[in-house]
């Protein structure tokens, strides 16, 4: 009678499998053309250039085996993973590991307990922006809506040379911020925007529309003109549905719409998604470009929409807007409080450089996270780590609360490593002209705040975000504009160092990737003792 009681126990729970998800990279160097315009050359994985995206469950463990063919060490981040226990493999060059060796093999374990949208990216010398990069979805354990089918839209800047050049003209002495403006193509799922292959919908069906924008510099607005959108995910976070005439998604940010058919297959339907720039003088057909694609139920049947191009009501700031499904309350009482100013400055070598702080950030002798695990109690100087770090020193489960104030005509989305933080408050900067600050509406959030791990800041906006201290280890904040970011956009958080120390251990794998190219996997941010940054 125990054993068929037993038996029956077992076959009333649900039925949950979790498996190790083995992916193999060979990361390449190709010469491809993907926008239908230039030919250029690329990185991609095992010959392929777009690269293919990867799929998992929730509980699932990704087993992400890199094989580098290239002829320069490269890295992998997982945008948007808290990597909990594990920050090690958060991919960072010289702030969580060193760059896998040309000719080398490293395997990244990501076991997420996270559902949603992500995206996968190079995080050496940007590699992203020339190719290596591709969208990481994470299956839900329980359904998040009722839908029929899940559709996903990968959108991206492409532009016509590759980043180390037009990092060459940026960058070069006496050259004035910003630069002449260069107008990138847009790309969808890899191809021309206007290139892509129809999506199919079935009257009466609805659908789960993921966008991610894995490009470097531009926005895109996604609209479905003719249908009903909800909002129903950011970034992994669960939103109380809300209705949308679209999305407007800066890099590194994600979205899940959800859509619901027409009852009937009478008409086909436009999708829209415009790629632009704010910050850039419009030019006809080049900012905004427009991109349409079918959204077909029936082949031959007459297109109901035309193409739109007003989109104008749909802004990416509005996400102060959206509640999160499981209601977590605002993160209080703040214990830390801490305010970035974007400015640009030309230093002693006449090229204009980008910071937070008083330094633009630079990679450091020694990998940060070696320097909070063998330094003792001086991991919790910030200036063990090295000026051009701009290290943030958190305690345990404080609350951070970051002011982060663009103070030029320039648009930005900033992403934290290893966290979300929950949007507050936007509002004008604090020396945004009047004839500015007067368009820019404060708004703070009233209820439980939505959580994400990439935000938008316009042009003399500040916006105010806030996190918990719950997650040891070495998380950048910077930048996720390319430009900005090599130009020295970022700080470096140290979280909780000292707890740090008691439960991280560096797999040995990653110590030999220092190792084997002659880097200290020990000592302050100059490979020395104390303070002495000599």
């Amino acid at each position: 009678m125990l054993i068929n009681f037993l038996v029956l126990v077992l076959l009333s729970l649900p039925l949950c499998y979790t498996e190790t998800v083995d992916v193999y990279w060979d990361v390449v160097s190709l010469t491809l053309n993907r926008d239908g315009y230039i030919t250029r050359s690329t990185y991609g994985v095992n010959g392929k250039s777009p690269i293919p995206p990867v799929y998992i469950n929730r509980g699932d463990t990704l087993a992400l085996h890199v094989h580098n063919s290239l002829d320069e060490p490269t890295g992998v981040h997982f945008h948007g993973m808290f990597q909990e226990n594990t920050p090690y493999y958060d991919g960072s060059d010289m702030v969580t590991q060193c760059g896998i060796p040309a000719g080398a093999n490293f395997t990244y374990y990501v076991t997420p307990d996270q559902e949603g949208t992500y995206w996968i990216h190079s995080h050496y010398h940007h590699q992203n922006s020339d190719g290596l990069r591709t969208p990481f979805v994470i299956r839900d354990s329980s359904p998040i809506a009722e839908y029929d089918d899940d559709i996903l839209f990968s959108v991206e800047d492409w532009y016509p040379v590759e980043f180390a050049e037009r990092m060459k003209i940026i960058l070069s002495p006496g050259v004035s911020f910003p630069p002449p403006p260069e107008y990138p193509l847009g790309l969808i799922n890899g191809y021309n925007g206007n290139d892509t292959q129809p999506i199919h919908f079935e009257p009466g069906k609805k659908y789960r529309i993921r966008v991610v924008n894995i490009g470097t510099t531009e926005w895109f607005k996604f609209s479905l003109p003719g249908h009903k959108m909800q909002i129903i995910e950011v970034e992994g976070e669960r939103t109380v549905p809300y209705d949308v005439g679209g999305v407007d998604v800066g890099p590194g940010q994600r979205y899940s719409m959800l859509v619901e058919a027409k009852d009937t297959d009478d008409f086909n339907y436009i999708y829209n998604a415009t790629l632009y720039a704010d910050f850039i003088a419009q030019a006809p057909g080049m900012n905004p470009r427009y991109y349409f694609g079918s959204v077909e139920y029936k082949k031959c049947a007459p297109v109901k929409s035309p193409a739109v191009t007003d989109d104008s009501d749909i802004d990416g700031t509005k996400d102060i807007n959206l509640r999160p499904y499981d209601e977590e309350p605002l993160f209080e009482p703040v214990t830390k409080s801490i305010v970035f100013n974007f400015t640009t400055k030309v230093l002693s070598d006449n090229i204009t450089h980008a910071m937070l702080g008083d330094h633009p950030y630079s990679q450091v002798s020694v990998p940060t996270i070696y320097t909070a695990l063998t330094m003792g109690d001086l991991a919790t100087n910030p200036d063990v780590y090295g000026p051009q770090t701009q290290a943030q020193i958190v305690d345990y489960n404080d609350i951070v609360e970051i002011d982060l104030r663009a103070t030029a005509p320039l648009d930005h989305t900033f992403h934290l490593h290893g966290h979300k933080f929950q949007i507050v408050e936007y509002g004008p900067a604090p020396n945004a002209p009047a004839s500015k600050a007067e368009n820019i509406t404060v708004r703070r959030v009233n209820g439980p705040p939505i959580k994400r791990d990439t935000l938008t800041v316009r042009a003399w906006e500040y916006i105010k975000v806030r996190f918990r201290a719950n997650n040891p280890g070495v998380w950048m904040f910077h930048c996720h504009m390319d430009v900005h970011f090599y130009m020295g956009l970022a700080v470096t958080f140290v979280e909780a160092p000292l707890e740090l120390q008691k439960k991280i251990t560096v797999p040995d794998a990653l110590n030999q990737l220092c190792i084997s190219q002659g880097i200290k996997t020990y000592g302050n941010g100059a490979g020395n003792e104390g303070l002495n940054m000599t």
